[in-house]
């Protein structure tokens, strides 16, 4: 199949994807013309229009009458994503007259719910653009596609590949289509809850609303250069920790809350090691911000339980600049940062079901070791017995994408230290590529505006491949180069 074939298959899919976002991107303008920034008007409708007449295009190109294949949906999610930013960038270039790499960085940051940023100071910007930046990674965080897959109301093979591609896995009904609708139903209760919640720390509507976007989105963007530490308030970092969490669990247990009645959290594996995580980093970091950094203990416990909590969960708040702490601390919070959440939630990172499978392997690998051939040792995973030869495939493939999530942190380690010269410590560099890679957004200072063009443009990839979990870019990659048959 050659390379305009595949793209007939999956090109009117695409188009609705473009079509059903052009609607919702209208949303900001509602912001410009209740703040009175008329000069937005066209910047932001740029994006509408962008997108409406992408979508149009591509709904006339004649369907070729077959399922897309996993491969080209694959491509086809890369592609979308990457196109979304892209247009996503217009607002910021024609609004503010920044470079297009900067914009670019700036909207992949959004929609991948990154946080890093390249604007020199966000309190200068206009009201529209610091909603559309928070709009980006609320959107961002429960997927582009599992967004308009609910709004479509359709379902098939080609829809469910889509799904899956974006690195969706949770079923919680039987269509793709149902599953859609019940993620985005979790997703705006768990939103207002959060809103209201943040409220009660006393901050402005407008602040709390942002910060609920892109605390439940897992996201971390702020409406101030100094972020959460502009407010000054403790209850307000306190109560963005629940929310936070709240965004790096699996959907699939406030599902089963609301159907049962009685789901336990911590019945969850990837919950109980949430927690665990957090706590772990509480413990670890007090003692080091104390022992290491000569930090009194209320500030030393204040920063730990704020900085784990953004850390596990891939949400790019902070409350302390991490390049002040000693490299043994940056590193422990660089390894938080890699394990992200929750499959089946808005958190990024490798994922903390595929750790709990990772372990579980290594213990059935090394019981199978000591046993003879002969006899036949059952793989447990979430309180079921699975066959072995789908033990196999899934076990191998958890470890694929393990091993490419490091293999590219070494080796976008290796080119940024090369292409940006720097008087950072390697250990504040490691830190940023993992925080780009794993969608985090907690920075040391190193990723800014004054980077040069080709340490931007490689930020760019590595949390474009981070959000779609490596193998869709991959796929994309090996789909332009291979020659048509």
């Amino acid at each position: 199949m050659d390379r305009i074939e595949q793209f007939s298959i999956i090109a009117q899919d695409i188009g609705s994807i473009f079509r059903y976002m052009s609607v919702v991107t209208v949303l900001p303008l509602a912001v410009a013309v209740i703040y009175g920034e008329w000069e937005m008007i066209l910047p932001m409708a740029s994006v509408p229009a962008v997108l409406a007449i992408l979508g149009t295009v591509l709904l006339r190109v004649p369907r070729e009458d077959r399922e897309a294949p996993l491969s080209t949906a694959l491509m086809a999610v890369a592609l979308i994503w990457l196109a979304i930013a892209l247009v996503s960038a217009l607002p910021f270039c024609l609004g503010l007259g920044v470079s297009y790499l900067d914009a670019v960085f700036e909207a992949m940051s959004g929609w991948t719910d990154t946080g890093l940023t390249m604007m020199r100071s966000v309190d200068d910007l206009p009201r529209t653009l610091l909603f559309w930046r928070s709009l980006m990674q609320w959107l961002g965080g429960i997927g582009i596609v599992a967004f308009t897959v609910a709004m479509a109301s359709r379902t098939g093979l080609t829809q469910f590949r889509l799904y899956r591609s974006e690195g969706r896995s949770e079923a919680l009904m039987p269509s793709v289509v149902a599953t859609g609708f019940e993620m985005w139903k979790i997703y705006l209760v768990l939103t207002a809850a959060s809103i209201g919640l943040i409220l009660l720390s006393g901050v402005p509507v407008w602040d709390a609303v942002n910060i609920a976007l892109v605390a439940i989105s897992t996201g971390g963007f702020s409406v101030h250069s100094g972020g959460i530490p502009f407010y000054n308030n403790p209850l307000l970092e306190v109560l963005i920790v629940p929310v936070m969490i709240a965004g790096a669990l699996p959907f699939k247990l406030y599902y089963l809350l609301y159907r049962q009645k009685g789901v336990q959290f911590f019945g969850d594996q990837q919950a109980r090691l949430l927690f665990m995580l957090v706590a772990l980093g509480i413990v670890v970091i007090t003692w080091d911000l104390v022992t290491l950094t000569a930090t009194d203990l209320p500030t030393a416990i204040r920063h730990a339980l704020f900085m784990s909590a953004a850390a596990a969960t891939s949400t790019g708040f902070q409350v302390a600049s991490p390049n002040e702490w000693a490299s043994v601390t940056i590193l422990f919070l660089a390894m938080l940062m890699v394990i992200g959440g929750a499959s089946g939630s808005t958190a990024g990172g490798i994922k903390l079901s595929r750790v709990v499978l990772g372990f579980q392997s290594l213990v059935w690998w090394f019981r199978r070791m000591f046993v003879s051939g002969k006899v036949l040792v059952p793989f447990k995973y979430d309180g079921r017995v699975i066959p072995k030869n789908i033990a196999d495939l899934e076990v191998s493939r958890n470890m694929l994408t393990i091993m490419l999530y490091f293999l590219i942190i070494f080796v976008a380690t290796i080119l940024v230290m090369h292409l940006q010269p720097t008087s950072f410590d390697s250990s504040n560099v490691i830190f940023e590529v993992v925080s780009a890679m794993c969608n985090n957004g907690i920075s040391t200072g190193f990723v800014s505006p004054e980077m040069a063009d080709s340490g931007k443009l490689l930020f760019i990839l590595i949390m474009w491949i981070g959000r779609l979990e490596v193998i869709p870019v991959i796929m994309l990659v090996m789909g332009l180069l291979k020659r048509s048959d």
